[in-house]
Order: C-alpha cells, then structure tokens, then sequence
C-alpha cells in the first residue's frame, strides 16, 4: 500500500514520519503525476486557504476530487479536515472544499493561534483498542458544527466532536501528527486495509 502526503504546505513532514514509523510507504504529493499508484492520501495541518490555493494552481484539486468521489481513503488533520468537509461556514469566497465527508466546520473555531492548547483524549476503544487517552494538540483548529446522518464519532473535548470518520475518510481538528502517538495513523492504515478486502 502506498499512501500520498499533501506535501503543498502544512505539517506535512510529521505524517511522514507517523507513517513510516509504521512501515508504510509514502509519497509527498505536489503535482498530478504523483497520485499514480497512491492508495490513500493524508492531508496535514496547516493554513487552509493557502492549501485550497495551491490545490488550484497546481492542478492537484480536481485530481484529488475525482479520485475521492472514486473511493479513495483519506485522513484530514486541521486544515485538512476543513478541506474535506462539505461546509465551512466562514471560507473566503474563493475558498473550496472537497465535500467528501458530511460535516459543517468553522475555521478556528476554537481561537486563533493564542487559544491553541493540548489535551489529553478518549478516543473510541474499538477504534484504538485500549483505554490510553490520545494527547491532542490543537493549533487554531476547526470546530464541528454539523455532523451529518453517517458520521461516526470517534472522540469529542468538551462535548463536541473532534475525530470523525464516514465510510474511509477520516478527520481530526487536531494534529495527532505532532504526538510521539502513531496509534491513529495505524488506525487508518488498518482500515484501509479492511475496506480493500
């Protein structure tokens, strides 16, 4: 298997290394041509209009959408879990999302760069299989605000949903990348393989 990294911007460099800690192959993706032959693709943290920007000007968004509506996997983080909802209520006008799982997100919703905090979670146990909380970090993170009829919740802070997950997309408004923890990146290298199978 052989999972794409968004690497345009963002916290890309971390995912790699959560991915490779656990033996995956990665790829960093900047161009079309290098989708070829990827299996799942993770989008990181970061500034999410600038990432929609260059999505553009690189000719990556279309590629991506196309192969997301064709099934593709995909694992969102902060900015990346604004690029696959399908609303964000305060996006610039020239802002566009992927709509790729059912959810209606705020950007920094809670705060801007001065309200970023960390957190420890409890994250579903049949997802992680053990009761070890997940240390979150969130850095102006998207707050959820809707949560459509196939959305599982996976963990919440303070009673609202923070990762989530509908059919093979999932998303955080954390960067679980930024944990010394690889147990959600195994998480969704497991179920890609269940969904392959």
């Amino acid at each position: 298997m052989l999972v794409g990294v968004l690497a345009l911007q963002g916290a890309f460099a971390a995912h790699v290394e959560r991915l490779n800690e656990l033996g995956a192959s990665t790829r960093l993706v900047t161009t079309p041509e290098h989708l070829d032959g990827v299996d799942a693709l993770v989008l990181p943290g970061g500034e999410s209009t600038t990432m929609s920007k260059l999505l553009e000007s690189s000719g990556l968004f279309d590629v991506v959408a196309e192969r997301l509506r064709d099934g593709m996997p995909a694992f969102g983080t902060c900015a990346g879990m604004i690029l696959l909802a399908t609303d964000v209520l305060d996006g610039r006008p020239d802002q566009r999302s992927f709509a790729a799982i059912d959810i209606g997100v705020q950007r920094n919703g809670y705060g801007r760069q001065v309200d970023s905090f960390e957190t420890d979670l409890d994250v579903s146990r049949a997802l992680l299989g053990d009761a070890d909380p997940f240390h979150a970090v969130f850095i102006r993170a998207p707050k959820l605000v809707r949560l459509g009829a196939g959305v599982d919740v996976l963990a919440e802070h303070d009673g609202v949903p923070v990762l989530v997950r509908q059919a093979g997309i999932m998303v955080a408004a954390f960067h679980p990348e930024l944990a010394p923890d690889p147990r959600l990146h195994a998480q969704f290298l497991s179920h890609i393989h269940q969904r392959s199978k």
